[in-house]
C-alpha cells in the first residue's frame, strides 16, 4: 500500500470517528440536557394549563351556582312579594279558604251561606252546641308606612257593622299569620281599624283580641228587636 493511500485512509478514519463521537455526544445531549429540559419544560406548561382550567372550571361552577341562587332568590321574592298579581278579589278568597283551615283545625264547624247576598261571610258553630257566629272575614296583606295593617269595618256600601249585620268580625294579618277575632260590639260604629302584631312599640289596643278564638264558644248576645 503506497504512503498517499495510508494517509489518506487515516484520514477518512479520523473524520468517521469524530463524526461518530459528534453524533454520540449530541444524542446523549438530547437524552440528558435539551431532551431533559425540553420534557421538564412540558410537563411543567401541561400542570400550569391543568391547574388554569382547574380554576376555570372551579369559577364557572361558582358563576353558576351565584346564578341558581340568585335566580332563586328572586323566584322567592316574586312569589312571596305583596306586588303577585293577584286582585282583592282573590285576596279575600284565599284569606277565606285559610280561615276555614283555621277554624276547622280549632274543631268549630264552618258553614258558608249561598250566594253573596249576605252581610256576614260564614256561620261558625261550636261542635255540639247551639252557638251559631255570624262572622265577617276581612284581611290585609301589605304592610302600611308607618307599620300597621289596615282593615275596613264596613260592608260594601261603606256602612259599619252592626250587631244586625253580624256577630264577630275576624280580622287577618296574612303576612304576619295572625288573626283577630273582635265581637261586633268592638267596631260597631268604625268604618276601620290598624292592627299591628309584628310590633312591639304599636302595639294596639286590639291586641288582646289576637286569636281570641275563645270568644265564638260562648254564647252569642244578640239585643232583642225593637
Amino acid at each position: 500500500m503506497s504512503e498517499d493511500l495510508v494517509v489518506g485512509a487515516a484520514a477518512d478514519a479520523e473524520v468517521i470517528t469524530i463524526w461518530a463521537v459528534a453524533e454520540d455526544w449530541n444524542r446523549g445531549r438530547g437524552k440528558k440536557g435539551i431532551g431533559t429540559k425540553s420534557r421538564s419544560k412540558a410537563k411543567s406548561e401541561a400542570k400550569s394549563e391543568a391547574k388554569s382550567e382547574a380554576r376555570s372550571k372551579a369559577a364557572d361552577r361558582s358563576v353558576r351556582s351565584t346564578q341558581a341562587k340568585a335566580t332563586g332568590a328572586a323566584a322567592d321574592e316574586a312569589s312571596a312579594s305583596p306586588l303577585v298579581r293577584l286582585d282583592p278579589k282573590q285576596l279575600g278568597e284565599i284569606a277565606e279558604a285559610e280561615f276555614i283551615a283555621k277554624v276547622v283545625g280549632l274543631r268549630f264547624v264552618a258553614a258558608k251561606p249561598w250566594g253573596d247576598s249576605e252581610s256576614f261571610d260564614f256561620i261558625v258553630n261550636m261542635r255540639r252546641t247551639f252557638y251559631f257566629w255570624r262572622v265577617q272575614v276581612k284581611s290585609a296583606h301589605v304592610v302600611g308606612r308607618d307599620g300597621t295593617y289596615s282593615f275596613g269595618a264596613h260592608n260594601g256600601a261603606r256602612e259599619s257593622y252592626t250587631a244586625e249585620d253580624i256577630d264577630a268580625l275576624v280580622a287577618y294579618v296574612r303576612p304576619e299569620r295572625a288573626w283577630y277575632v273582635l265581637p261586633v260590639r268592638v267596631v260597631e260604629g268604625l268604618k276601620g281599624l290598624k292592627l299591628s302584631p309584628g310590633s312591639r312599640g304599636q302595639r294596639s289596643k286590639y291586641e288582646k283580641y289576637r286569636e281570641a278564638w275563645h270568644i265564638l264558644r260562648k254564647p252569642v248576645r244578640r239585643r232583642g228587636k225593637k
